[in-house]
C-alpha cells in the first residue's frame, strides 16, 4: 500500500513536470511568432534640429581655424618685416668701431693741430674699413685707370682722342667702381682716351676719295 502510494505521488510529480515544461515551450513559440517591435522612426524635426548642432559645431571649427591662420599671418609679415628692418644689423655693428676711430681722430687734430699726424690716421682708418668690407662682406673695390674700356663696369663721362691708343683706354678714376661678390654694385665714373685718326689715314681716305672721280672721256678743244 505503501509502495503504491509513493508511486503515485511520484507519477504526479512528473506529469506536473511535464505540464509545466510545454507550458513554457508553447510561450516561447508565442513570443517567438510576436512581431519585434520596431524602433521609433526619427521626427523631421528632430533631423533639423541635429543637423542645426552639427551646422552651429562646423561653424565653429571654421571660425577657430579662420582665425589661427589670421594669427600666423600677422606673425609671419611682422617676422619678415623684422627681418628687413634688422637685415643690416651685423654691418652697421662693424662698421660702428670705425666710426669711433674717426671721431677719435678728429678730436686728436683738434688738440694737436697735427694735420700729417691726421693725415696718417684718416688713412689708417680708410684702409681698415675698405679690408672689412672685402674679407667679411664681399664688397670689393676695382682699379680702372689703364684698363681697357668696358661698359660693364665703365661708366664714361669724359672723352678725349689721343694717337698713342689703338682701343678705348681709361686714363683716369675718377670714382672707384665697386663689386659686391660677382656683382657690380656701382659702376666707375671714368675718362676715356679714343684712338685719333693718323694724318697717314686722312690721306689713305683723301686717296680712296679721289679715285672714286671718274677721269674725263676727252680733251677740251
Amino acid at each position: 500500500m505503501s509502495k503504491h502510494t509513493s508511486n503515485e505521488g511520484k507519477h504526479k510529480e512528473d506529469q506536473s513536470f511535464q505540464e509545466q515544461k510545454h507550458e513554457e515551450q508553447v510561450n516561447n513559440e508565442s513570443a517567438a511568432e510576436q512581431p519585434q517591435e520596431s524602433p521609433e522612426k526619427e521626427s523631421p524635426a528632430d533631423r533639423i534640429a541635429a543637423l542645426e548642432l552639427e551646422v552651429a559645431d562646423l561653424k565653429d571649427q571654421y571660425l577657430r581655424k579662420a582665425a589661427d591662420f589670421e594669427n600666423f599671418r600677422k606673425r609671419m609679415n611682422q617676422e619678415k618685416q623684422n627681418a628687413i628692418d634688422y637685415a643690416n644689423q651685423s654691418l652697421l655693428l662693424d662698421i660702428i668701431p670705425i666710426i669711433d676711430d674717426f671721431e677719435r681722430a678728429i678730436k686728436s687734430a683738434d688738440v694737436s693741430k697735427d694735420f700729417s699726424g691726421f693725415q696718417e690716421g684718416v688713412s689708417m682708418i680708410e684702409k681698415r674699413l675698405v679690408s672689412e668690407l672685402e674679407n667679411k662682406w664681399g664688397l670689393k673695390r676695382y682699379e680702372s685707370a689703364n684698363q681697357p674700356f668696358n661698359p660693364e663696369i665703365h661708366e664714361a663721362i669724359m672723352m678725349d682722342k689721343s694717337a698713342d691708343v689703338s682701343e678705348p683706354i681709361v686714363s683716369e678714376d675718377f670714382l672707384k667702381g665697386y663689386l659686391l661678390k660677382d656683382r657690380v654694385v656701382r659702376s666707375a665714373k671714368v675718362k676715356v682716351l679714343m684712338p685719333a685718326e693718323t694724318r697717314s689715314d686722312n690721306n689713305s681716305e683723301e686717296s680712296e676719295h679721289a679715285s672714286d672721280v671718274p677721269a674725263d672721256s676727252g680733251t677740251e678743244q
